[in-house]
């Protein structure tokens, strides 16, 4: 269930859609400008819509990071320590990540998307559903559990080679 392929293959689905997310924002906030000040005709969804794709974008983006384990981190102490204590610091700070992503993007991300669903609040432009702009973060949360989980997996082999 955590092999490196299936985490490679669910790595290069994010990248492609991230990839084709941030040229579609390219050409949203383009397209924005042109008819604001070329055409004299603003038009009315495109700030909403490049708001709602930046929502998308940092989120699965933080997700892919955390897959990649190339999050900012301080790591002064983690140098300094030998191989094994390292190896249990850098585990016991993915727990912390885990638990950090189930409580705030999963089981919040979950409420804030039934929330909007069952209110029926919808967006003020383009007239779509708020609860399909936010479940990216219950999403990303998982995303960020799976790739946390397979991280503590990799490490534990490493403590046990050592």
């Amino acid at each position: 269930m955590f092999s490196s392929s299936i985490k490679n293959t669910i790595d290069r689905w994010i990248e492609v859609f991230l990839i084709l997310l941030m040229a579609l924002m390219v050409l949203n906030v383009s397209w924005q400008v042109g008819s604001r000040y070329i055409l004299n005709d603003p038009s009315s969804f495109t700030d909403e819509l490049a708001r709602y794709m930046l929502i998308w974008v940092g989120m699965l983006g933080a997700a892919y990071v955390a897959g990649k384990d190339e999050h900012l981190a301080i790591d002064i102490a983690l140098s300094k320590m030998n191989p094994t204590n390292r190896i249990k610091t850098q585990m016991l700070i993915h727990v912390f990540v885990m638990l950090f992503a189930l409580a705030a993007m999963v089981v919040g991300g979950i409420n804030l998307v039934y929330i909007t669903f069952i209110l029926g609040q919808n967006s003020a432009a383009l007239q779509i559903p708020l609860a399909y702009v936010y479940v990216v973060i219950p999403f990303s949360g998982l995303l960020v559990i799976y790739y946390q989980i397979s991280r503590i997996v990799m490490l534990n082999k490493e403590l046990k080679n050592s």
